[in-house]
């Protein structure tokens, strides 16, 4: 079984987290770190502090949308984030 589907933490330079989706994980954070992402270009450097690899992608779109709601937050604080 393949796991090509990511959900990925990022924590930015100033303190925030920032949730994402990918099927490329290396590509997607040479976006990030290059300043190409809305969200994070004004927060670099960013660095990697989760990553969950899913066999498909709903899978993995159901994951990262539930870790944008204050649950989902709060398990991310809880669980995730060493």
């Amino acid at each position: 079984m393949e796991l090509s589907y990511a959900v990925y933490i990022l924590k930015c330079f100033n303190g925030q987290y920032y949730t994402g989706y990918t099927e490329n994980i290396n590509k997607r954070l040479e976006a990030h770190q290059q300043g190409d992402v809305h969200f994070t270009k004004d927060k670099l450097p960013v660095t990697l502090v989760h990553l969950s690899l899913f066999p498909n992608k709903k899978k993995a779109c159901d994951f990262e949308r539930y870790l944008k709601t204050g649950s989902g937050a709060a398990f991310r604080n809880k669980r995730l984030l060493l």
